[in-house]
């Protein structure tokens, strides 16, 4: 199986084959990257595997200095494999026009929405991410995917839409500028040490949680793209 074989060629990265699907017109995928695609493959991570791979291949200065460094990180990492099988690469940080990662894995894996956006794994929690999609052009045999309950469907608690200490992540929204003037200050320091409260919150897929250098980074540049001070 072609998930198997992509699976084996990550390995020692800690990204991983997230399902696919076969496309169809109505994709409508630029006619440069999908003039004859005729199967996706999404390419993620699950808990904090991946990080470990990244920190190791990668100096902790120009983590913190340069522009895109996890993101540079996956091109290499993903533009080798991808060659080898045959197929183009898209990712999720290049645009516009940016590819609809959301609903592609919907598709793919037949995951539903939390409360505060993010699409959230059964197992894993909201402690996944989609770091690229692999272009093939044969129709690839692929495994259906199988619906997944939603976690949030049983969950009485929601704690993740009341954790915030500014009311910042509330169902479906997102205070931005609310967000960045807490965790930049001197309250926000959990928040900018730990990671996000709100996604913290869920008690899904706590063993799958990012360990503490990768949420600190990822807070960091969330700071830096909106206009706080997030190099750390």
């Amino acid at each position: 199986m072609i998930l198997h074989q992509l699976d084996e060629a990550f390995a020692g990265s800690g990204l991983t084959t997230r399902g696919g699907f076969r496309l169809s017109p109505a994709d409508r995928l630029p006619a440069a990257e999908g003039a004859d695609a005729a199967t996706l493959v999404l390419i993620g991570n699950v808990g904090g595997a991946m990080w470990q791979a990244f920190a190791a291949a990668t100096d902790a200065a120009a983590r913190a200095t340069a522009a895109h460094p996890l993101d540079d990180w996956t091109r290499v990492v993903v533009a080798p494999v991808a060659a080898r099988f045959g197929a183009r690469p898209l990712y999720p940080f290049e645009g516009p026009p940016y590819h609809p990662f959301q609903q592609w894995a919907r598709r793919a894996l037949a995951l539903g929405e939390s409360p505060i956006g993010p699409l959230i794994d059964a197992e894993a929690g909201l402690w996944h991410a989609f770091r690229a999609a692999l272009l093939f052009p044969g129709h690839l045999p692929l495994p259906v995917p199988v619906g997944q309950a939603s976690p949030c469907a049983t969950c009485r608690e929601r704690a993740c839409l009341t954790t915030c200490p500014v009311d910042a992540i509330g169902r479906n929204r997102t205070d931005v500028a609310a967000c960045v003037d807490h965790v930049q200050s001197p309250a926000g320091a959990a928040c900018r040490s730990g990671g996000c409260r709100a996604r913290n919150a869920c008690p899904v897929g706590g063993g799958f949680r990012y360990p503490p250098a990768q949420l600190h980074f990822h807070m960091a540049r969330f700071l830096s793209a909106h206009g706080g001070h997030g190099q750390g």
